[in-house]
């Protein structure tokens, strides 16, 4: 329910009327002075505006959009910012912490406590305090948060290059899916052609009516791939647009479709096995937060030991209270505070042991990650070989069929082969195109994800 200025007033004014007057004043004000912000409390925040769809994309483009709007990435970026609060809130026992507090009492005379009795007392304290001595446990918490934040942040480089990929992969599925139809509707319009000359032949009464029928069916068996291809270039805009986080939902976005640039080249790129394997270990982001958690670790073993031994801090203050009189009292005091578990029931070294053991499960968890990216980069690197190896063989296969084609063609036309030729002609080139295309797609993928295998970061990725 939101509430106005004025439900707040009468409650702001019942309660400065329980104060005395000589502390009224200054209450009243600084109760003004907040209310403006209480009342911005209840207002509820406006949604981000929604973003137009472009009207042309490329993958560099969809890389910066990624970089600003990927929820995982987002979800990181906010794990950092976690993990500076820890680090902010840890480090406050290195330096002195003053507080304050503040006490005032309205009761019946009869129940006072003052002598003469009173009917209100009041006591404020301001006290500073700063640990002098705690084994160690101040500084290496510190030093494990401090650590735990530089694990947050290589974390974000680790989801960065998984998101990244995710949208390379995205983005090449929709280039893929575009060449299809195109495959497709060049498959379709020549054999709309061939059905055509056939017709026509036909008539002059030169073919069977079988072979027109044959052509026919040939037609109508090339739609259903054509249908199937633009439906798989709908599916991969949307996966597209999940891995982008692109939340637009308008009624004309729904409709719009941007212009998406660029082809699904080979451009063949060299890799060595063990110049990856030593790249991986030197670069990946997760490993290298793995190590840092594992020096957190250690640090968290040594606070955890610290509370077996004595701490040692010191403070002072000013108190200002009401004496039995009812007369305002100053005063100030100062001192030292050791405090030390002589016995605790070996709960310490319960929690020593648990230190411990966290700090050899992260041990092996490094050790096994160590052993998934060697066996990662080696999957990377054989589907590397295996693309180079497809799209090689499919660049003159389209070529050789292309050149099939015609010559059935020509037979046909001359008399000398039968249109099952030609029809078999055009279902090979049909198929090398999409070999094609296919092999180019898996060659950038392969490209794409053995480059992250090894830690390098996107090529579009400024650092």
């Amino acid at each position: 329910m939101r509430l106005a200025r004025h439900h707040f007033q009468p409650l702001v004014g019942a309660c400065l009327q329980a104060i005395p007057l000589r502390l009224r004043w200054p209450l009243k004000s600084r109760a003004s002075a907040l209310l403006p912000l209480v009342l911005a409390t209840s207002v509820v925040a406006q949604p981000a505006p929604q973003l137009p769809v472009p009207d042309a994309l490329d993958l560099k483009g969809a890389i910066g959009f990624a970089l600003e709007n990927n929820f995982a990435i987002r979800q990181a970026r906010e794990r950092i910012k976690q993990q500076d609060g820890v680090v902010v809130e840890v480090s406050a026992r290195e330096i002195p912490n003053v507080a304050a507090n503040a006490t005032y009492q309205y009761n019946d005379t009869d129940i006072g406590q003052t002598f003469p009795p009173s009917k209100s007392a009041w006591q404020i304290n301001l006290t500073a305090s700063q640990v002098l001595y705690s084994a160690g446990g101040v500084r290496s918490a510190v030093n494990s948060s401090k650590l735990a934040r530089d694990a947050a942040v290589l974390d974000l480089q680790a989801v960065i290059n998984d998101a990244l990929l995710q949208v390379r992969i995205a983005f090449y599925n929709v280039l893929l899916a575009r060449e299809k139809i195109k495959v497709q509707e060049s498959n379709v319009e020549l054999l709309q052609s061939q059905l055509k000359t056939t017709t026509d032949r036909f008539d002059a009464g030169t073919v069977s009516s079988f072979e027109k029928l044959r052509a026919e069916v040939a037609v109508a068996n090339a739609k259903a791939p054509l249908i199937t291809a633009r439906n798989d270039y709908r599916l991969a805009i949307e996966t597209l647009r999940q891995s982008l986080g692109f939340t637009t939902n308008k009624p004309d976005s729904l409709r719009k479709i941007p212009d998406f640039l660029g082809t699904l080249d080979f451009t063949p790129v060299n890799f060595d096995l063990q110049a990856a394997f030593e790249a991986a270990h030197a670069n990946r982001p997760d490993l290298e937060r793995l190590t840092k958690l594992m020096d957190a670790r250690t640090e968290s073993v040594a606070t955890v030991r610290a509370n077996s031994y004595p701490s040692l801090s010191a403070f002072g203050g000013l108190t200002h209270r009401t004496d039995f009189s009812g007369d305002p009292v100053n005063g100030w005091l100062v001192g030292v505070q050791s405090q030390w578990n002589i016995f605790d029931g070996r709960a310490t070294a319960g929690r020593v042991v648990q230190a411990r053991s966290l700090l050899e499960q992260t041990r092996l968890t490094l050790t096994e990650a160590r052993l998934a990216v060697e066996v990662e980069v080696r999957r990377a690197f054989s589907q590397w070989q295996q693309a180079s190896e497809l799209a090689e063989a499919s660049q003159k296969v389209v070529e050789q069929a292309s050149e099939a084609v015609r010559l059935a063609n020509a037979r046909y036309g001359a008399g000398t082969s039968t249109q099952l030729d030609v029809l078999q002609a055009q279902v090979d080139l049909t198929t090398a195109r999409t070999n094609q295309i296919q092999a180019y797609h898996g060659y950038n993928v392969a490209v794409a994800a053995l480059r992250k295998a090894t830690g390098r970061a996107d090529e579009f990725v400024t650092k």
